[in-house]
């Protein structure tokens, strides 16, 4: 089993934790390969790193992979996945895996992620990432996978909670308790995405502050930052927005609490000219400075 005291670095490249990162997508390789190729001291700064979602590069040729090759020289890489269905009661999918494990092998990524929901059972396969049941039987369960995954991967990853718009009568333990006591079980750090959080403290109604102070300083290996829509019975979980002010509030008490973490802008949806991207990254930057004292890696409990 793998101990969240491990160190996060799986290469020499390693993630600036001053500069935020920005998701690379088709949309922006042109562009972001020319300001990399050209970019000056004057220039807008360039992101930290860059996150992809992992199963967009199985395949075993083509532009996609060409252009990871050379972004992987010039930027730290963070895998991203989505198809690992940890919180399903099927076992690990075994190709899945091992075209994760060869893509890792490959570009030896700084970060290795992926969310803690269910994809599909028995075959079929959801189009959506689904929450799970959060009780003792499923946290042994997931415990157990996660644990499995890195064992064969022979490295750790990271766990990301789940934005959701309902939740189950099944559920016994609430969700930051589920986060916190997974992390310590399977020996992983978590992926704590800020956004999801205020996404359900707003659809379920708890204190989005009360469950990052349940998170124990040092699980956490890096943040992620979104936007989403407000329909007026709930906030969607869009990726198609710039991140909002309350947000970035919650992002702030973050960082108070752990300290100066590897921190994503994601944006799928709607996606905007780069120079957006980069000038919310820029915010986050100017953000995690001001932690530049307040680094905490290893955990405290």
């Amino acid at each position: 089993m793998y101990s969240n005291h491990r160190p996060l670095r799986a290469t020499n490249m390693l993630i600036n934790t001053n500069s935020a990162g920005i998701g690379l997508r088709a949309l922006h390789y042109r562009e972001l390969q020319t300001l990399t190729q050209t970019q000056t001291a004057a220039d807008r700064p360039l992101p930290g790193f860059l996150e992809i979602h992992s199963e967009n590069f199985f395949s075993d040729g083509g532009q996609p992979l060409a252009y990871l090759d050379w972004f992987a020289e010039h930027y730290p890489i963070s895998m991203h996945g989505v198809g690992l269905s940890l919180g399903s009661a099927d076992p690990i999918d075994g190709q899945h895996l091992a075209k994760l494990k060869r893509l890792i092998d490959r570009f030896s990524p700084v970060l290795v992620s992926e969310h803690l929901c269910w994809v599909g059972v028995d075959g079929v396969f959801s189009n959506d990432l689904l929450p799970i049941v959060n009780s003792p039987a499923t946290l042994a369960a997931a415990a157990a996978k996660i644990s499995e995954v890195q064992d064969k991967l022979g490295r750790p990853i990271m766990i990301e909670n789940l934005s959701s718009y309902l939740t189950y009568t099944r559920s016994s333990i609430p969700e930051w308790e589920f986060m916190a006591k997974l992390s310590k079980t399977a020996g992983c750090l978590l992926l704590l995405d800020v956004n999801n959080i205020y996404i359900n403290s707003v659809n379920h109604q708890f204190d989005a502050y009360e469950y990052l102070n349940a998170i124990a300083i040092g699980s956490v290996g890096e943040i992620h930052l979104a936007g989403f829509q407000d329909i007026g019975t709930m906030l969607i979980d869009t990726h198609g927005a710039p991140v909002s002010d309350e947000v970035w509030a919650l992002y702030a008490h973050a960082l108070a609490r752990f300290g100066q973490v590897p921190t994503l802008l994601e944006w799928d949806t709607d996606i905007p000219a780069l120079s957006v991207l980069l000038d919310e990254a820029a915010y986050a930057s100017a953000m995690l400075a001001k932690y530049a004292n307040n680094v905490r890696l290893n955990p405290a409990n």
